[in-house]
């Protein structure tokens, strides 16, 4: 499989298009792209994973009522920055669905096969007048077969600090078969994924059921290890659309073969989650922590967050400082009938604890270790086959400013 980090993304399997105009969704006639689609002239089958959060927004439920007939065929997305959509009653109900018409209109189709994604400030209501005088213009852009994969990307930003693309090509009897991706999201960062919207495109077929045992396999080893701040949103939303011009049907394939696309998504959704981490508001440390020896998954996933979103921790990776008496706290609290005197720590592969006894003379190499962007933290608790991986960052005098109002 060839990996590509950057790129075009979603117009890079074929018969994909892209466009990103901008709408001035926020009315502030600054020029920013806000307003996108992403289309196939070809119908697709899809797929969608979503926020758990017991409010959501009007275009995740637009989107999970279309997506929940397995039959249902699509030929695009269209999404929005600068607003979610989200606590805006009726009138946001009402808009996700004018949003899905007017691109149907405008580019002779059935609104049931546009998926609406919005992101934004939530509890203001979308200006739905400027939003569709964008969409005409995003549909005029998809006709003409603009090249809008790189203003698709721009489009979806928000609090971002760049696009973020990858794509993965494997090989097949009928020729190259290619996944390709974007993402936004920099805060609001945990899972059921976060403040995010990601979107897969392939050029292989695949029924909508594979598609989503696929993809929500990929998330949730991707987009739900990943923890900034500790927000869930209302919006979160991942969405792959799949429309076979390869003429390979995935379905219809060999074990190993289904194997290949199944990692091809996984690798993608795995980059991009990465690059949110890195994104992330404010951020500048990326760090890899890993909880193994847990009595079962679920402690050891408990265990991971506890210490992830621990404000205390994450300060001071930001001031790089090896404080594993916060860590060690941290896991503690999240009660799982941890016993200290088992516990074995490493920053990156530096020991830290052994049986709970610190190994002060590598004091000058773990403060190397998380003096770096980017770090590991392994804890072996010894009780068990239990583990789990999240991937998360610090937080910073900066990000309370940013954040203190929008």
């Amino acid at each position: 499989m060839k990996f590509f980090e950057n790129g075009d993304g979603l117009t890079e399997p074929r018969g994909f298009f892209c466009s990103g105009v901008h709408c001035d969704v926020k009315g502030k006639r600054d020029g920013r792209l806000d307003l996108g689609i992403v289309f196939s002239k070809k119908p697709c089958s899809a797929a969608g994973v979503f926020t758990t959060n017991d409010v959501k927004a009007a275009p995740v439920l637009y989107c999970q009522k279309l997506l929940s007939d397995p039959r249902a065929k699509f030929h695009g997305i269209v999404a929005n920055s600068g607003n979610a959509n989200a606590c805006t009653g009726e009138q946001g109900d009402s808009d996700a669905a004018k949003m899905s018409s007017e691109v149907a209109r405008h580019l002779n189709l059935h609104s049931k096969e546009i998926l609406v994604c919005s992101t934004g400030r939530i509890g203001t209501r979308l200006p739905i007048s400027r939003i569709t005088a964008g969409i005409k213009d995003a549909a005029d852009d998809i006709r003409n077969e603009f090249d809008g994969a790189k203003a698709f990307q721009e489009a979806i930003l928000t609090s971002d600090t760049c696009t973020k693309s990858c794509s993965a090509k494997f090989d097949s009897p009928v020729g190259e078969i290619t996944v390709g991706g974007v993402v936004k999201g920099a805060g609001m960062i945990e899972p059921d994924m976060a403040t995010m919207l990601a979107f897969l495109t392939t050029d292989a077929g695949a029924s909508s059921p594979l598609l989503q045992k696929l993809l929500k396999q990929a998330v949730n080893r991707s987009f739900n290890r990943i923890t900034i701040d500790g927000d869930m949103s209302t919006n979160d939303s991942v969405l792959i659309l799949a429309n076979g011009n390869s003429g390979l049907r995935i379905d219809d394939e060999n074990k190993a073969l289904q194997n290949l696309f199944s990692q091809a998504v996984e690798a993608v959704c795995s980059c991009l989650a990465r690059k949110c981490v890195f994104d992330g508001e404010k951020v500048t440390k990326f760090v890899r922590l890993r909880v193994t020896g847990a009595p079962n998954h679920s402690s050891a996933e408990k265990v991971a967050r506890c210490i992830a979103n621990s404000l205390l921790v994450k300060t001071s990776w930001y001031g790089s400082d090896p404080n594993w008496g916060r860590i060690i706290d941290a896991a503690g609290y999240a009660r799982i009938g941890l016993d200290f005197s088992l516990v074995d720590l490493f920053y990156d592969e530096v020991p830290v604890l052994s049986k709970g006894e610190p190994v002060y003379e590598n004091q000058g190499r773990w403060e190397d270790a998380v003096s770096a962007k980017e770090f590991s933290i392994t804890m072996n608790l010894n009780l068990g086959t239990g583990e789990s991986e999240v991937w998360s960052s610090d937080v910073s005098e900066e990000y309370v400013d940013f954040n203190k109002s929008e």
